[in-house]
């Protein structure tokens, strides 16, 4: 049950809806009301209220005053954009490290314990599984030293991992493609080859997210 104090509360179902939307326990499309996620969550409307405007402002949500909350779809448009700003970011990122022999090895050790935990993650637990991926990523991007991309990779790396989570529900195979593919974003980091890093992210990205060749819609 959740706390009684409204600042608590709402804090709380924020969190909860938020984080069965990232999992696709919430799918994009459907219609949840105040009611029944109060219910859920054992609190009145108003803490509900107050996290489904917040998620709204963040865009997960489009609220329709006595109709509900509708769970935001990702478009494939955002996908790609999430796609291109992920590319341009964690490119960045290891070309500012592959020259600095202790920030390029400290790195590597850190994305290693990330991939060994993540092999060892049992994909049907989707939460966990697209925790590690999404973390594994954001390691490259705050290795960077930039702490306003990171920042601004974080809100990027929810949607990735949404993305992901879409992913792994709509074909099973993607979980080994992703372990697979980490392992090599590994190796061309260790080498200190940017470009094959950059290459290997491009086709990382659109093989997972199944983003293809062509205009934008």
């Amino acid at each position: 049950m959740l706390s009684a104090t409204p600042e608590s509360a709402a804090e709380r179902v924020y969190r909860e809806v938020k984080g069965q939307i990232l999992t696709n326990e919430i799918v994009g499309g459907e219609l949840i009301s105040e009611g029944d996620v109060a219910s859920r969550c054992a609190v009145s409307r108003t803490p509900v209220r107050e996290a489904f405007l917040r998620l709204e402002a963040e865009g997960w949500m489009r609220l329709y005053p006595k109709r509900g909350a509708l769970v935001v779809p990702i478009g494939e448009r955002e996908a790609r954009d999430v796609v291109e700003a992920r590319t341009l970011l964690e490119g960045h990122a290891v070309r500012s490290v592959v020259g600095d022999h202790s920030v390029r090895g400290s790195l590597t050790a850190r994305l290693a314990e990330n991939l060994v935990a993540h092999r060892a993650a049992d994909p049907a637990d989707i939460a966990e599984f697209s925790r590690l991926d999404a973390e594994f990523h954001q390691l490259i991007v705050t290795a960077g030293d930039n702490p306003l991309l990171a920042d601004f990779f974080v809100g990027l790396g929810e949607r990735h991992r949404r993305m992901t989570t879409a992913s792994v529900h709509r074909d099973t195979g993607v979980a080994a493609r992703i372990l697979s593919d980490h392992g090599e974003l590994l190796a061309a980091i260790e080498a200190g080859d940017a470009e094959a890093f950059a290459t290997a992210l491009a086709a990382h990205l659109a093989a997972v997210h199944d983003i293809r060749p062509g205009e934008r819609s």
